[in-house]
């Protein structure tokens, strides 16, 4: 069976006149005049009017999108949506000086954001570290140090809703 390419005219047996605007490994993304935009199978009942020759990517948008995204989240500090506890939406970080000057207040919400920034650029530096040509040593060096860097935000594992997202520091043997 031979894929036809964006631009063919085709016309289905139930769906009528119609061009093909997007081929997956799967699909023909087809607009229909009478039916608007419908997939069909590749192998479904139809008659070519006339077929566009050319290379067809076989790989739909979605799955592009998919594979991309995938990377992103290995190689950058582009991460899932961490949320936040229900306890603390919509509430508030107050911070008072001992002195008659003025308190901070900020939405709980833009400093969890932050922490959360703050989680996963250690995280892409693990990676980089790892991934280096520094010599083994250094590497277990630079490891520790960001092991107690999680220890110490420990104390903010409270604001997130899921305990696989807090951080983790040392583990006491």
């Amino acid at each position: 069976m031979k894929i036809l390419g964006i631009g063919s005219r085709i016309k289905h047996v139930e769906l009528g006149l119609g061009v093909i605007t997007n081929v997956t490994n799967k699909h023909y993304w087809v607009t229909f005049i009478e039916n608007g935009i419908e997939t069909i199978d590749l192998d479904s009942d139809f008659k070519v009017i006339e077929a566009i020759d050319g290379e067809v990517d076989t790989v739909s948008f979605y799955e592009v999108e998919k594979t991309l995204k995938s990377l992103l989240m290995c190689w950058s500090d582009i991460t899932p949506n961490v949320a936040i506890a229900d306890k603390w939406k919509g509430g508030k970080l107050i911070m008072e000086p001992s002195t008659q000057t003025q308190s901070k207040e900020v939405p709980i919400e833009t400093f969890f954001h932050k922490i959360v920034m703050v989680r996963d650029r250690l995280r892409v530096m693990e990676q980089k570290i790892n991934a280096s040509n520094l010599e083994e040593t250094e590497k277990i060096e630079l490891q520790q140090y960001i092991t107690r860097i999680y220890g110490s935000l420990t104390t903010f594992n409270v604001l997130f809703k899921s305990t696989n997202d807090y951080f983790v520091g040392e583990k006491s043997k």
